[in-house]
């Protein structure tokens, strides 16, 4: 079923759903398992799967190192199919422009299509792992619109070649990225949102947000959005705070501002597990605000923990 069906079928009740990461290479899909059956107790009906970008790895060989492409977290559509198949919810796989020609995103949707996938999100995806700026895949798509536009010609019936016809044309639900501090490479907000109207416009069906840790962000974002005339649904995502670290890894990485009021919690914390108490204690709060703002969903990254999910869902959900 489709993320906006399952929107429409709840009638106004919040769902909650979560994404988690692959394993790395080399791990038991049974520990992915583990982490997923507490959070089924609370009925999400979607879960997204997170697709890690190639990297180069270097293996010596006779004195000299020789420079590889590898992914250290393969499988995607596998695990998704593996999560429909176990626990009979919608997986949504990330696509990304980064690392992948065209006619490779199209053998994915094909695999999508024949796996009963309903849903994806369509991604630019970051640089390289080691590179400053994203280049696109000799053959790739640049931007996250262009990607979307291929997932809905596929919806009509076209290869990209129309070197034979569409027996059964998918139907696939097309989530986006929205930034409520807006993307890191944005130069303001505004253009920001101009960015995300286009993918809007080029076909996608419900937005999910960064994560943010001030709601206010998040209301004045739906409100622009709304105002550029964005009129999908947008799901928020939160992450709790779960060691100290995060207060110096989250806001580099993903280019967000943390309210004082948790960074000296944080702060006067005496060691990690106080720090994860109150990252749930925080997150329970915004879930709540979040809620009774009438967002449709909330969606937490768990990063391939559950435990501080599991406590937050059970105060909200």
């Amino acid at each position: 079923m489709k993320v906006t069906q399952h929107l429409e079928n709840a009638k106004g009740k919040p769902l909650f759903s979560f994404e988690i990461v692959p394993p790395q290479k080399g791990s038991n899909i049974n520990d992915l398992y583990e982490n997923i059956d507490p959070l089924m107790e609370f009925k999400p009906p979607f879960i997204d799967v997170t697709t890690s970008r190639e990297e180069f790895v270097y293996i010596e060989k006779d004195g000299l190192f020789d420079r590889r492409i590898t992914r250290m977290r393969p499988g995607t559509v596998g695990i998704c199919a593996s999560i429909q198949h176990k626990y009979g919810v919608d997986a949504i796989p990330h696509v990304l422009c980064g690392g992948f020609t065209k006619e490779e995103t199209e053998y994915l949707l094909v695999d999508c299509h024949y796996l009963n996938i309903d849903n994806l999100v369509a991604l630019r995806g970051d640089p390289m792992k080691g590179e400053k700026y994203f280049e696109p895949a000799k053959g790739g798509h640049a931007y996250a619109s262009e990607l979307v536009k291929q997932i809905k010609a596929m919806n009509s019936g076209q290869f990209l070649h129309d070197t034979m016809p569409m027996k059964s044309a998918p139907d696939f639900c097309v989530g986006v990225a929205g930034y409520p501090e807006k993307h890191i490479e944005a130069p303001s907000l505004e253009a920001d949102l101009k960015r995300l109207k286009e993918k809007v416009d080029a076909g996608a069906d419900y937005i999910v947000t960064q994560m943010f840790f001030d709601n206010q962000r998040y209301f004045k974002f739906v409100e622009s959005a709304r105002a550029m005339g964005i009129t999908v649904p947008i799901i928020p995502g939160i992450k709790p705070v779960a060691v100290k670290r995060h207060l110096q890894l989250l806001p580099q990485v993903f280019w967000l501002d943390m309210p004082e009021s948790l960074i000296s919690d944080v702060e006067n914390a005496k060691d990690n597990l106080a720090v994860r108490q109150i990252g749930v204690e925080f997150a329970v709060q915004q879930s709540k605000e979040l809620i009774e703002f009438g967002a449709p969903c909330v969606h937490y990254y768990s990063m391939g923990k559950s435990d501080n999910i599991y406590n937050i869902a059970s105060q909200v959900f």
